[in-house]
């Protein structure tokens, strides 16, 4: 099995990787594969609902000059996903949802049913409306939604900050869990009748 997490933030290294890099560990220890991939910092363009892709018929989005397509052809070969983005004036980074609104219209066969979940980075607020925000496009999309023992939220302004949340990584840690015992679960594996726990790390931010 594999899971493919897409890092939805202009930084290659930066405070979304860090939480979807807690997930790709934890489906390391669970025997399961993934693949981190970065949308990029070049500009990427919005639907213009043309409906080419639907006349096209070969799973692509008609522009060909960003990196939608390119990540698009990775839905076929994966079993789960996990969109992360952080968070601006409350909402995803736009260049994520274009390539989610895209993919998903132009390639959608090859998301459904696939178990997915979404992950929100801020380093204060908004992350609960950009969380909503992400994960409403799976819902359309007829996929099985992971979820954790909080919203999949972390926390972090410089790089690498976000490591320091410990309940937003454990956060990350029983979501990757919850995903592997989903996927096992709809292929028909053995699973244990509950995903792994660990004992809550709360945290909060007063010092």
């Amino acid at each position: 099995m594999k899971v493919l997490l897409i890092n939805g933030s202009p930084r290659k290294g930066g405070n979304t990787f860090v939480a979807l890099s807690e997930i790709a560990q934890t489906l390391k220890q669970e025997g399961i594969e993934s693949e981190i991939v970065w949308i990029g910092n070049k500009p990427v363009r919005g639907c213009i609902a043309c409906g080419r892709c639907k006349v096209n018929n070969d799973g692509h989005c008609v522009f060909n000059d960003d990196v939608c397509n390119l990540i698009s052809d990775k839905y076929q070969e994966a079993d789960g996903f996990v969109f992360g983005s952080p968070v601006y004036y409350g909402q995803p980074n736009g260049a994520l949802l274009s390539i989610m609104q895209r993919s998903f219209f132009s390639n959608g066969d090859n998301v459904q049913n696939k178990p997915s979940a979404v992950v929100a980075i801020c380093r204060r607020g908004g992350a609960t409306a950009a969380f909503e925000t992400l994960q409403m496009p799976l819902e359309m999309m007829n996929m099985p939604i992971a979820t954790s023992q909080y919203w999949n939220i972390a926390y972090g302004r410089e790089q690498g900050e976000a490591k320091q949340d410990t309940e937003g990584m454990q956060t990350m840690r029983t979501l990757a869990h919850n995903l592997a015992w989903m996927l096992r679960g709809l292929r028909g594996e053995n699973a244990p009748a509950v995903p792994e726990r660990e004992e809550w790390q709360p945290m909060h931010f007063i010092r």
